[in-house]
């Protein structure tokens, strides 16, 4: 109780009395300790207490059942059919780095779909941290650089020219040794209720119109579509594919964490302000719940999702079992004090429920069931923070992500 008191005295000295909620949200010392689904209990009752057991027992069940029951599995398989290079340029940003345009294209069933991802990358270096992550408002808006192809204007006007590069410091990320890596998420599957064009129609049968109930939605065509980036990374010299770290924000969070969760190549995952759906628990939140998910975003999840709408009780998972799946690689859980809709508190409990399949490796992940204070990170392979402010990610949010990519993904 007076670790909490304390927390949210001192953090008034920075948030306004229009944020009461917001507050309420992270501190507030009525929220007991969740009962949760648990993690390290297989379906046939045995108690998991060694990490091969959790690889060849545990995980596999729990991969199986948020395919069947949240995300959606993938109905089949598609290859890339074709990687074009459309831009190369090894002395970019002023010789500082080398910047990089690649096409991947998918043909299957006579549909195709193709998407293009841009890569900044540092000069000479030959093995370091890649960050991989969707931008919101087309490749062109993450930096000034006048040779960034637009994207595809899928959903209205493209974003202007570097419009978005305060959530994207590519000088930074360079100049720290590590490189970037963003896509077009509308190239994949569009971020609305319409499953009539993008990745699905590649694997529709005869009069398919739409995903069955336990098939993909859009946060799994997503996170899809960054194994399918992953894919083309392994494969370019000037990248360590082994040093791929799957990061996203808010809706795009949620992707990167099913992708990270689903897909052990990547080396690493963040996730930033990811909320329900992301690394939020479900059982106990405040702000957006599964039925607001299911309501405005049908789309992101799989159909037999939403029998779960007002009903977080009967879930047989929660989030903390997303998280784990990536253990024992690295993963950062962020958000801010203003994201009540994220619900930061929750966020936090999913690391702190998910740590006991860590120390099944021997990694110390969030040791107690306690808030940390604004502004001051948990860091490890497991790590944390609550920045001060609104629902974003921003340079106080990456260089906590470059500093645990550097320190951590070995």
């Amino acid at each position: 109780m007076n670790y909490f008191i304390s927390m949210l005295i001192g953090s008034l000295l920075f948030i306004n009395t229009n944020n009461a909620q917001s507050i309420r949200a992270i501190s507030d010392s009525f929220r007991p300790l969740l009962k949760v689904p648990e993690l390290l209990v297989s379906n046939n009752g045995t108690t998991i207490k060694t990490k091969k057991q959790w690889n060849t027992i545990r995980r596999p069940e729990i991969v199986s059942l948020l395919e069947q029951e949240e995300y959606g599995k993938i109905p089949g398989e598609i290859k890339v059919s074709k990687v074009t290079i459309t831009d190369e340029d090894r002395n970019a940003l002023n010789g500082r780095a080398i910047r990089k345009q690649v096409v991947l294209s998918f043909e299957k069933n006579g549909r195709s779909v193709s998407f293009e991802i841009l890569l900044y990358l540092p000069k000479g270096k030959k093995s370091y941290p890649t960050f991989l992550s969707y931008n919101f408002g087309g490749n062109q808006s993450i930096n000034s650089d006048t040779n960034i192809h637009y994207s595809k204007p899928w959903n209205g006007q493209p974003a202007n020219r570097g419009a978005n590069a305060v959530n994207w410091p590519v000088e930074k990320i360079i100049e720290s040794g590590c490189g970037v890596v963003t896509l077009n998420n509308w190239d994949i599957a569009f971020d609305r209720n319409d499953f009539s064009v993008g990745v699905y129609t590649l694997l529709y049968k005869d009069q398919q119109a739409k995903p069955a109930p336990d098939e993909w939605g859009s946060l799994a065509a997503w996170a899809w579509g960054l194994s399918r980036a992953l894919d083309y990374l392994k494969t370019d010299k000037d990248v360590d594919g082994n040093k791929v770290i799957a990061l996203g924000h808010s809706r795009l969070g949620k992707a990167s964490l099913w992708a990270g969760a689903h897909d052990q190549r990547f080396a690493g995952v963040i996730s930033s302000g990811s909320g329900c759906g992301g690394a939020s628990m479900h059982i106990g939140k405040i702000g957006e719940k599964i039925a607001n998910i299911n309501k405005r975003f049908p789309q992101w999840t799989c159909e037999n999702f939403k029998k779960y709408s007002n009903k977080e009780d009967s879930l047989p998972f929660d989030q903390h079992f997303v998280l784990a799946l990536v253990a024992p690689r690295p993963i950062y859980v962020a958000s801010a004090t203003e994201d009540a809709w994220a619900d930061p508190h929750n966020e936090f409990l999913s690391t702190y429920y998910a740590s006991s399949v860590y120390q099944l490796f021997g990694i110390n992940g969030i040791q107690k069931p306690e808030v940390p204070k604004f502004e001051q990170p948990i860091t490890g392979m497991v790590s944390h923070h609550i920045r001060i402010g609104k629902h974003d990610i921003l340079e106080y949010d990456w260089n906590n992500y470059i500093r645990f990519a550097l320190e951590n993904i070995k």
